[in-house]
């Protein structure tokens, strides 16, 4: 039984329009009926983002190589879905025990396509794996309702049947975790899954499909197909696939949203977020501030779930807030995933390295004050890395183009207002509501706060108020795209439909009369 990624069969070719095309690069393909398959001829480099060289090469696939996968799920599908259900949990079980059993080489993954610090992946990793253990809980999450005597004589109970095949669309930010935020539980519900991952990161879920087949998961029922836009569309077109998952950008997810449902798929796509925290001039500042750092500038700011805007009440509260700010930022670290004592890493490409860098100079351009600016950011030994370094804006004002848009990079910006009632009126005026936490000591605050915060997740003195595995993730406004959130008991729901099964055994020496009018209990 193998354990790692260099057990596949990676295709050597040159690369070219590279800075290392004399070197032969492996190539990623695509997992497809249970083994790493070669389909397509074009590809896409994968880089590392703490040096800024190409480390591989993904394939990229068309729709051909999609078909193909949705017809080896589909034959898949019959065996599978009557599979007994404690069966399903088992592979379940087992993969959890692979999961943590690999977790060093899985972490390392994340750090070489990601740049994610080793603490952070396994931090991403555990959620993921908590995932998991719910999901073995299938047997219990699946046993539907039953009621006895309804009627005269008769019995009704529901249950909840598999959708068929379903896909998943996955981020490149969170490369491990939001994967196994679906297919787990789609698995578990007796669905066959195809997964999209980001092709910018795309060996943590080929590993994770090898993971699944030594836990014993028939061939055929998880298979991944690496691309981009093309693969995309041709999951969302594909009359054969019935759900969709997607995490990621807004203008992505309402693309993905409005393209799957009006093929008459069911969808739910995760979008974008600004989360704001209000701190209150009660809230304990040291511990504020400690939080603040965390919560901003972990894993580069590239987290759906980042604080990226600190809502001071009054003046005195935001001085002092950055002051200290100001001071612990000059403490961080940040470098390469595999120094752990590093406290983030770089970006996931050049492009985006760029964006956050234009957003910055909005800001400075649009009037806000640059209190520590990460702009020239250049770690020793990784020069050429894609790092932007920790970033404090003071001044922020509602009109401002960082402000407005999501910046997913090490940036937090602080706005002034007078009230509490100001603070959540800038929050609930914002077109996202995906997190949102306050830091006070005032239960009466927090109690008015997150009854009347117009957000999807919130944090009481918690800047990462993400839910447990056995509650549901999702935001509200343009952060969420569809009825169901993600995970947890939505998740259940989302991979299942019900049937509802009324049933009666008639005598067969009595003869009933007929009756037209609708039946009643009376």
């Amino acid at each position: 039984m193998t354990n790692g990624l260099e057990d596949f069969s990676y295709e050597e070719v040159s690369t070219e329009n590279s800075t290392h095309s004399e070197q032969a690069k492996k190539v990623l393909g695509h997992f497809i009926q249970g083994r790493i398959v070669s389909k397509t001829a074009r590809k896409q480099p994968v880089y590392n983002p703490a040096t800024g060289e190409i480390s591989k090469e993904v394939e990229i696939a068309d729709p051909q190589t999609v078909n193909e996968a949705v017809q080896v799920a589909e034959q898949a599908f019959p065996a599978w879905r009557d599979t007994p259900v404690i069966k399903r949990a088992r592979v379940m079980f087992k993969f959890k025990q692979l999961l943590e059993q690999n977790a060093e080489k899985i972490c390392a993954l994340i750090g070489q396509e990601h740049g994610k610090i080793s603490h952070d992946a396994q931090g991403e990793l555990q959620r993921g794996i908590e995932n998991v253990e719910y999901a073995c809980g299938a047997p219990e999450l699946l046993k539907g309702e039953y009621s006895k005597n309804v009627g005269p004589d008769i019995d009704s109970w529901s249950e909840f049947q598999p959708l068929g095949v379903v896909a998943g669309i996955t981020p490149f930010n969170f490369p491990a975790m939001v994967a196994l935020w679906m297919f787990p539980m789609a698995l578990v519900c007796g669905n066959c899954f195809i997964l999209k991952p980001s092709e910018k990161a795309p060996s943590v879920v080929l590993y994770l499909a090898e993971l699944l087949k030594q836990a014993g998961l028939p061939d055929g029922v998880f298979n991944v197909v690496n691309g981009d836009k093309e693969a995309v569309d041709a999951l969302l077109h594909h009359p054969r696939i019935q759900a969709v998952s997607f995490v990621g950008s807004t203008p992505i997810a309402e693309y993905i949203y409005r393209t799957a449902t009006s093929t008459g798929k069911r969808c739910q796509a995760l979008g974008g977020a600004k989360n704001h925290a209000i701190i209150m001039p009660d809230a304990d500042i040291d511990n504020v501030v400690t939080s603040l750092l965390g919560a901003a500038f972990g894993s580069s700011g590239e987290r759906c779930m980042a604080l990226s805007v600190a809502v001071a009440i009054g003046d005195e509260v935001a001085d002092v807030v950055i002051d200290k700010l100001t001071q612990e930022m000059k403490k961080l670290k940040f470098g390469n995933y595999a120094d752990a004592s590093n406290d983030f890493g770089p970006l996931i490409t050049q492009a985006h390295k760029d964006k956050v860098q234009a957003y910055i100079q909005s800001a400075e351009q649009q009037g806000a004050k640059i209190v520590v600016d990460g702009r020239d950011a250049k770690p020793t030994g990784y020069e050429k890395g894609f790092f932007v370094g920790p970033t404090l804006i003071d001044q922020v004002t509602p009109n401002m183009t960082s402000y407005q848009q999501e910046i997913f990079g090490p940036v937090l910006q602080v706005m002034r207002v007078n009230t509490m009632q100001e603070a959540m009126q800038l929050i609930n005026d914002h077109e996202y509501g995906n997190g949102t936490c306050i830091y006070t000591r005032d239960g009466e605050a927090a109690r008015y706060f997150s009854s009347h915060i117009q957000v999807g997740m919130v944090g009481i003195n918690v800047p990462l108020p993400v839910p447990v595995a056995y509650h549901s993730f999702g935001g509200w406004k343009r952060s969420l795209f569809g009825d169901l959130h993600a995970y947890g008991p939505d998740g259940v729901r989302f991979y299942t439909r019900r049937k509802t099964i009324t049933q009666r055994w008639p005598s067969a020496q009595v003869r009933e009369a007929k009756q037209f009018s609708m039946p009643t209990l009376n």
